[in-house]
């Protein structure tokens, strides 16, 4: 924990975040207490050159991951409760926006595993006052069939990370995190959307940072289900469930930054933590054409699967 001073304090995946850094994507906190990350500028070079072996650009041990960015900053991530940021260069508004990047991406990533709180690569919508994480690799739709179901009457829970706890009886939970969607500019397309209104996320020109504040949920919710996207040589959407044997690699393949886990001795801890996640969940895995647009009939096919007929167009 560490004592309020002037910076802003803002909220994000449930915990309370102070930072030297603006981050104007998350929400400010309305507690009154010590945050539980400190976000801050410092000197890292030495650290880094004492650690770096040539090989890798990150560092892991039980109580630090670093890693480096080349040309833009190295950053340290400790014990879950601070994040270290040492660029490389001046910092100009554009450098801002690449930090943010990766200080709500792998530096929150990191901190998270480090506070013993599961993320998973993919995005939380909420269905029916329970929360569903749509996981798969980049490119897969994660994020547009989120934003189509959002269209349907559904809430934001998560973008890009998706902050899991287990609770009583190791019922696992989705934490919100903040109200923005990273969308590409097929995406856009898909919903008539402009991207003159949006801002463009730095050097990927065509993927753009889209508010969604009017369709966010603020507060924890019950994780009911994981769906898996992937793309396939097939003519057609489907969905199958997935058997008990899958379920944990499915739940490794997806957790943030994986890589991070052995170096910083949680192995065990993860595969403990999904074991028992995965007992309450239901789990599937949608197969989509690789090329077609298929994102009405995957938000038709989930709707279905869950149960939310209400949402479903009448086609």
């Amino acid at each position: 924990m560490f004592p309020a001073l002037k910076q802003p304090v803002y909220q994000a995946f449930g915990l309370t975040i102070q930072s030297e850094l603006p981050l104007p994507e998350l929400q400010p906190s309305p507690h009154n207490r010590p945050a539980d990350i400190a976000v801050l500028y410092a000197d890292l070079s030495d650290m880094w050159s004492a650690h770096s072996d040539g090989r890798k650009s990150y560092h892991c041990s039980p109580h630090r991951i670093m890693f480096r960015v080349p040309g833009l900053a190295v950053f340290a991530v400790e014990d879950g409760t601070s994040i270290r940021i040492s660029p490389e260069e001046a910092i100009y508004e554009d450098h801002e926006d690449k930090l943010r990047l990766y200080v709500l991406g792998t530096c929150m990533g990191a901190a998270l595993l480090q506070r013993r709180i599961l993320p998973l690569h993919g995005s939380a919508v909420v269905i029916g006052q329970q929360a569903y994480a749509f996981v798969g690799h980049s490119g897969h739709g994660k994020s547009t069939l989120a934003s189509a179901l959002l269209q349907r009457g559904c809430h934001l829970l998560s973008d890009d990370v998706i902050a899991v706890k287990l609770g009583d009886q190791d019922k696992p939970y989705a934490m919100p995190a903040y109200p923005q969607q990273k969308l590409w500019q097929e995406s856009l397309d898909v919903f008539g959307l402009s991207s003159d209104e949006y801002r463009p996320l730095f050097d990927r020109e065509t993927k753009y940072a889209v508010p969604v504040a009017s369709r966010f949920t603020n507060e924890a919710l019950p994780l009911a289900g994981v769906f898996e996207l992937v793309k396939a040589h097939a003519s057609e959407v489907s969905i199958r469930p997935v058997n008990k044997l899958e379920r944990l690699p499915l739940l490794h393949r997806h957790t943030y930054r994986n890589m991070f886990l052995e170096g910083s001795g949680l192995t065990k801890w993860h595969f403990d933590v999904t074991a028992r996640m995965a007992a309450h969940l239901d789990m599937h895995q949608l197969v989509r054409p690789a090329e077609a647009l298929t994102v009405q009939q995957l938000t038709e096919l989930v709707l279905r699967t869950v149960g939310e007929t209400s949402m479903m167009l009448d086609i």
